[in-house]
């Protein structure tokens, strides 16, 4: 039995940055989360960094948010972003009314465009679609959305927050109409705990509705389900939009040595939320669609698709939640509800975390009578600070003869907490090639970022994340990772599991290229 100033429940990029912005502030902060982090949206996204563009005609409240966060990231998580820019193109069929509307609000939001020729458009992107009769440049980026949630939690864990992972909410503990604690089912012991806080922060995403109703409150969500499409190398260089009203298919988002094509929107049932499964429909559709903005994607190989559900508040009227502002829901309850101690923020965008973040810890500290500023529009995050130099590393990987491709990729990734890693040994091994994931940074993620199983080292290291799917690297990354868990039995049951999550998304694009891939696959591990 514990006691804590917060509580927050998700540890998806809301309830990080959240953790993040409340420990920084001298909360005493506990984030509990039933899986793993960014288990839900969070990871489960075509990894944009939203510059507003995308909703600047119809909601331009959200596209002047996207714009502030966009600069702000860029600088305080720069080892999560890449300014890649992004190209807006208008098809025959799409005409030129919308991107006149679109130029003019975006010059409203904010948000900088310069309008290109076709010609100028093809010379920076040739794979787009030659038939555009305009192009729109604007400041969007990609963002890897695992590294992202990871960074805010070891900060939050540096600055005194308690994490606990694969911990989910059974009863909400209520005094005199007042929430005082949880209930909460440790699942890998078994066992139930209670903590006690003087707030509960619910930031679970769509599953926050189950949330609210054990509290006894009611949140009117609205689970709108997004598909997408992964590429086996990068198709272009930048962030490729269509240049109309967003509907299906209409972003292509390059990201470490994969691109993302997203994304549908459909209406289902919160019980269809926890198992998420991409329709052959709907990678036809994607595919259909997606080939409008890069022709060349019908011929390209798609190793996986995933899905993802925005945790939209909306009504019934709305079937496929298109029209739903993507804006901030921050829920007083006591005010809402007359239940006191318990405070509730969803909506909002991956891009406009911290934002959100930074709201939720205004209410908190005003309620706690703490006077503490926020710091995280200028606090950079682990592994994004400026001044670190990674020259000394590098200089010791080519003093054993390691390739520096593989540091590299391990800065790319952890910028300068690459710096507390062991390469020496064991360290410089190569696990994931595909990836360039080596032995030094798994040990770095079991110590450092508390990693139990493949999947959440995927989630940290992108291990098996790139074109063979893990064909290759699974056996040595389960023994790598059972070894630095200290129970080399560990490794059979580690691949097994990894393989089982990873085949769910291979199956519905079990096609062309990557239905050769996946019978190698299956004849290699079996069932």
């Amino acid at each position: 039995m514990k006691e804590f100033d917060v509580i927050i429940i998700g540890a998806g990029i809301t309830g990080a940055g959240t953790a993040r912005d409340c420990a920084l502030r001298g909360l005493k902060t506990l984030l509990i989360e039933r899986a793993d982090i960014a288990d839900g949206a969070s990871g489960r996204n075509h990894g944009l960094l939203h510059s507003g563009a995308r909703y600047a005609v119809g909601d331009p409240e959200s596209a002047c948010e996207c714009i502030k966060e966009n600069m702000i990231l860029r600088k305080v998580a720069s080892n999560c972003v890449e300014a890649t820019d992004g190209l807006f193109i208008s098809l025959p069929e799409d005409g030129l009314e919308y991107r006149d509307k679109f130029l003019k609000k975006c010059a409203e939001a904010g948000i900088h465009t310069q309008t290109l020729s076709p010609q100028k458009a093809l010379s920076l992107e040739p794979l787009v679609n030659p038939e555009l009769i305009s192009a729109v440049k604007v400041p969007d980026a990609s963002v890897d959305p695992f590294r992202l949630v990871s960074a805010n939690v070891l900060d939050a864990r540096l600055h005194g927050a308690e994490v606990l992972t694969q911990q989910e909410v059974t009863e909400i503990i209520k005094e005199d109409g007042r929430v005082k604690g949880l209930k909460v089912l440790d699942k890998s012991s078994g066992t139930v705990n209670t903590y006690y806080a003087h707030y509960i922060v619910n930031a679970a995403g769509i599953w926050g509705a189950k949330i609210a109703e054990m509290a006894g409150v009611h949140i009117g969500m609205l689970p709108a389900k997004g598909s997408l499409l992964v590429f086996d190398h990068r198709v272009t260089r930048m962030v490729i939009n269509r240049c109309r009203k967003p509907a299906n298919a209409d972003i292509l988002v390059p990201g470490d040595v994969v691109s993302v094509l997203g994304t549908t929107s459909d209406k289902v049932p919160f019980e269809q939320c926890d198992d998420m499964k991409v329709t052959k429909e709907e990678v036809d559709l994607l595919l259909r669609e997606g080939c409008k903005l890069v022709p060349s994607l019908a011929q390209t190989r798609i190793i996986r698709a995933y899905a993802g559900v925005r945790p939209l508040v909306a009504s019934d009227d709305d079937p496929s939640g298109r029209n739903v502002s993507r804006g901030i829901v921050l829920l007083d309850h006591l005010k809402r509800d007359g239940v006191d101690g318990f405070i509730s923020i969803t909506g909002g965008k991956l891009t406009s975390y911290r934002l959100m973040a930074e709201m939720t810890a205004d209410l908190l500290c005003s309620k706690l009578a703490i006077k503490a500023k926020c710091h995280t529009a200028d606090t950079p995050l682990p592994g994004s600070e400026k001044s670190v130099k990674f020259s000394s590393v590098v200089r010791k990987a080519r003093e054993m003869k390691m390739d520096t491709s593989v540091i590299e990729a391990a800065v790319s990734r952890h910028g300068s907490q690459v710096e507390a890693m062991d390469f020496s040994g064991k360290g410089s091994e190569l696990v994931c090639e595909c990836e360039k994931v080596c032995r030094a940074e798994i040990a770095y993620a079991v110590k450092v970022l508390g990693v139990k199983t493949l999947d959440d080292l995927r989630r940290r290291t992108r291990v098996g994340m790139g074109p063979c799917q893990s064909s290759y690297c699974v056996e040595k990354a389960a023994k790598a990772l059972a070894e630095e868990l200290g129970d080399t039995s560990l490794s059979e049951e580690l691949k097994k599991d990894y393989l089982q999550h990873r085949w769910k998304g291979i199956v519905p694009v079990c096609r062309a290229e990557q239905l050769a891939q996946a019978e190698y696959l299956r004849n290699k591990y079996g069932k």
